[in-house]
């Protein structure tokens, strides 16, 4: 299978790494450390418009908020975050239909509770598992029998620590 991550696709597609066991956050964090994931996340997402509830916005270290390069949507429904400092560079809409709203390319990026939200939206799922069992407390959705996987990228090791990872695609059926 040919690796097309990188192409430019019109629609909505979810991004996420998850252990062996679906977890893919913990405490508001990622539970392990993986470089050669967050560069397949900035190659992935590139110059798209990114989701994200308010935790995860949260979640980012600040000097990389907002991500560069990429229009920042985050979702939340409290009315009044919008105009405080945690929400600087942050466009803020209360609902994904508001969200989704565009004829650019779209990256859900977490968290759970988005994700879960999305899945009725999207038409791909760029996917990293990462090849641990972990505790956390939030878990990547369960593609049904909806999702072909289109692409499988090998095992490999991580330079950092060795973690084993690969990289998957899934695309929606027809």
């Amino acid at each position: 299978m040919s690796s097309s991550w990188a192409e430019p696709v019109r629609g909505v597609g979810m991004v996420w790494a998850r252990a062996t066991n679906g977890v893919i956050g913990a405490d508001g964090g990622m539970p392990w450390h993986v470089p050669e994931d967050l560069a397949h996340f900035r190659q992935v997402t590139g110059d798209a418009t990114v989701v994200m509830g308010r935790r995860t916005w949260e979640s980012l270290p600040e000097r990389f908020r907002p991500l560069p390069g990429r229009r920042n949507v985050v979702l939340t429904r409290d009315a009044a975050w919008a105009s405080s400092e945690a929400a600087s560079g942050a466009e803020v809409v209360h609902d994904l239909a508001t969200a989704l709203d565009t004829d650019e390319p779209v990256w859900i990026m977490g968290g759970g509770q988005v994700y879960a939200a999305g899945v009725p939206f999207a038409d791909r799922v760029s996917e990293t598992v990462i090849d641990v069992e972990v505790p956390g407390d939030t878990v990547a959705p369960e593609l049904d029998d909806a999702w072909v996987l289109a692409d499988e990228g090998p095992w490999r090791e991580s330079r950092a620590d060795g973690t084993r990872y690969r990289f998957l695609e899934w695309r929606r059926r027809a």
